[in-house]
């Protein structure tokens, strides 16, 4: 029952998405000028995304070769062409919407504050179920049709493995499209923000979204493939990653217990229940009479879910585990645990994830929203200059991580006393479960952002840019909070990965057949093997290349659209009088060019890492130190890559949100010293909270999957 009820939840979400889709479509649209900015958008958008996914469509077919010639079969392939295809499809269609609906939610400021915020969110909403129903139905799908068409059975070794390897495989289809998308989409919106602030605002004095600037569309245009497909192919992944990856620990832990395919079953269970629940969230998310605060309108929402949730928890844990469920002594001591496990249990482990959930969300707000010390405090920096400015963001940005880093261990400790490893797995499901509410407020921002730069383009009166800019406000925090949550999330995910990679190595080295390539296999984890020191070492070094090659790629491309724009200043005097139109698509075209082709290399460093240092420490020191030095990489990353995405997403937001603080008339507004340095400081956070930073994510993910799926191919040599 409890399968065919994750199958109906995915149905729902879908269609959900696409009947709120039809909504925004059908809204009305402003004058003839408006939507001509509009189209310019959208055509930016359609090419850059149709470029990218070309480019990514040709690495998969290499990957989908290479997977058929080392597992010798379909079906592990198969897997990575669904997970991709799912994902890219995720992330495409938001973006089409988001894109529609930033000159509709234009047109209904007109009316009001309420009236955009509710189309708005209705477009975030449509990104939003679309990337859980899509990954759910996935999964379920593709696991049903192993277990149910194919036969595959849980209780025979073999057929079991084949149906896991399968389902990781998916994962690292989702994984790979993630971060491609993730980091090109990152590189485009920020080289056009970053170039068009430096020339717009620092060198020609004219405002943000001025349409004399060139790269005003191309910055618009960032803003949806960046925040709007790239937020959704990440989040896409990292739900899909968590539920493969707590349906491997369930087979693994629980391989000798007659309620493997119940437990198998759960994380699915949870994912559909948690689908409803968001769905009914999001009608709360509305502004009473007379009120403003537009946070708190879509904060009611998110609430809303997570109360819900806790009451689809407790019916999910009591249905779908069978009422002997608890006598698992067994699974239990497979962990390192005494007694038993417990459907309570296992249901504290859940509300446990929603509180981290929560709590990841609150402090994420107090780092990166106006009305609190961290931003106010860089804002004040700036009076004194640009170096204070940057001193203080720094600052900000590491204390940043302390908080969201006790928060995550103190739910480790919690729900591996209370049910072991796989309680830390079911915490993270639960913690994932809510992502569809969570990027309906994350793909809010892009589009309050295009409106409010329609709406300067299109020279609407002030009352409109007025009521754009206060969402536009709000946007800014929703896009940090849930960075916060996809990055805390993404650690969590990847510690259940790292707990599937060891336990998969005892599996393989326990069953080895005579001459098989685990035939005496003994792998020493202990601090005191220097091969356990040089993973670490590695696999630290790995988030900090990887943000750097991505900060880098930022500069090289917003020097060529600074250049771009300079040029068309200098040949084209008419532009700055307003007598010119600029040409818009020539920074987009450059922009493209750039994020296509700077994101290939950073993206492929998680791929390669794992494979390249297994092959290394094999050839010089065995099997047994491979294996150690590759764990102990895996480690390395999740460690090191936690902090620099938390570092940078918060700092980033921090920085972005001290400058509009200045803006709104402190310390001396626009045009003043301190506005100036605190451009200046948001133009370094740029590039942190929405390229580096949340390429991480999926950068730790894929490199845990990609030694799970090395695992399983040298399990078959």
């Amino acid at each position: 029952m409890w399968y065919y009820l994750a199958l109906a939840a995915g149905v729902i979400s879908v269609l959900f998405g696409f009947i709120q889709a039809r909504s925004i479509q059908s809204a009305p649209a402003g004058d003839a000028r408006m939507r001509e900015i509009a189209a310019a958008i959208q055509e930016g958008a359609n090419a850059y995304l149709g470029r990218q996914y070309r480019t990514i469509a040709i690495v998969g077919v290499v990957v989908v070769v290479l997977l058929g010639l080392a597992f010798q079969s379909w079906q592990q392939p198969l897997g990575f062409v669904i997970g991709a295809v799912l994902s890219g499809a995720a992330g495409f269609i938001g973006m089409k919407v988001s894109v529609q609906a930033n000159v509709r939610t234009t047109e209904a400021a007109k009316s009001g504050l309420n009236a955009g915020l509710k189309l708005a969110f209705k477009s975030g909403a449509v990104t939003g179920m679309l990337v859980v129903g899509l990954a759910l139905l996935g999964i379920v799908l593709y696991y049903g049709f192993l277990t149910m068409v194919m036969g595959l059975s849980l209780t025979d070794e073999l057929e079991k493995r084949e149906v896991i390897d399968s389902l990781v495989a998916l994962g690292f289809g989702a994984s790979l499209i993630s971060i491609f998308a993730r980091l090109g989409g990152g590189i485009f919106t920020k080289g056009a923000d970053v170039g068009g602030d430096m020339v717009g605002k620092v060198e020609a004095g004219i405002p943000e979204d001025d349409p004399r600037n060139a790269a005003t569309i191309a910055d618009n245009v960032g803003d949806n493939v960046g925040d709007c497909a790239g937020m959704a192919a990440d989040l896409f992944e990292t739900y899909a990653v968590t539920l493969v990856a707590t349906m491997v620990l369930g087979a693994i832990f629980f391989a000798d217990s007659a309620y493997i395919s119940d437990i198998m079953l759960l994380p699915l269970a949870i994912g559909g229940v948690c689908i409803i629940t968001s769905i009914i969230g999001t009608y709360f998310v509305n502004l009473g009479p007379g009120k403003t605060d537009v946070m708190g309108a879509l904060y009611k929402g998110l609430i809303v879910t997570g109360v819900l949730s806790v009451g689809a928890l407790a019916l999910v844990i009591s249905q779908v585990l069978p009422a002997g469920f608890g006598v698992l002594d067994g699974a239990a001591a497979a962990m390192g645990l005494s007694g038993e496990i417990t459907g309570m249990d296992l249901f504290l482990c859940g509300i446990l994830g929603l509180v981290v959930t929560g709590l990841i969300v609150v402090i994420t707000a107090y780092y990166t929203e106006t009305k609190y010390r961290p931003v106010r405090s860089i804002a004040k920096a700036s009076e004194s200059g640009h170096g204070t400015n940057v001193i203080q963001g720094l600052a900000v940005s590491l204390e940043s991580t302390a908080l969201p880093a006790l928060t995550i261990i103190a739910g480790i400790i919690a729900t591996y006393n209370l049910a072991g490893l796989f309680g830390v797995a079911i915490a993270t499901t639960t913690m994932l479960a809510l992502a569809g509410m969570i990027v309906a407020l994350d793909a809010f921002g892009p589009v309050t952002d295009n409106a409010g730069g329609i709406a300067e383009m299109a020279e609407l009166p002030s009352e409109v840019r007025e009521t754009t800019d206060a969402l536009d406000a709000v946007g800014n925090t929703t896009k940090a909070v849930t960075k916060g949550y996809a990055i805390g999330s993404a650690g969590l995910g990847a510690l259940v990965l790292f707990a599937a990679y060891s336990e998969d190595l005892k599996y393989f080295s326990a069953r080895a057949a005579e001459g098989s390539f685990f035939s005496g296999v003994t792998v020493d984890f202990s601090i005191a093997n220097p091969y356990v020191v040089v993973g670490l070492l590695f696999g630290g070094l790995l988030p900090f290349l990887f943000g750097g090659m991505s900060m880098m790629a930022v500069g090289r491309a917003a020097q060529s659209v600074v250049e771009e724009v300079r040029r068309q200043f200098r040949e084209m005097p008419g532009i700055m009088k307003g007598e010119v139109k600029p040409d818009y698509g020539r920074a987009v075209d450059l922009l493209t060019q750039a994020a296509i082709k700077e994101m290939i290399v950073p993206s492929l460093l998680p791929v390669l890492s794992p494979i390249v240092l297994f092959g290394v420490i094999l050839a010089i020191a065995g099997k047994g130190a491979a294996f150690a030095a590759l764990g102990a990489m895996l480690l390395g990353v999740i460690v090191t890559g936690l902090f620099v995405a938390i570092s940078m997403t918060s700092g980033g937001g921090a920085w972005d949100n001290a400058k509009k603080y200045i803006e709104d008339g402190n310390h001396g507004g626009k045009g003043s010293e301190a506005h100036k340095a605190a451009v200046t400081g948001d133009t370094v956070g740029d590039p942190y909270k929405d390229t580096a930073g949340p390429a991480v994510n999926p950068m730790i993910k894929i490199t845990n999957i990609v030694a799970l799926l090395l695992l399983a191919v040298l399990a078959g040599m």
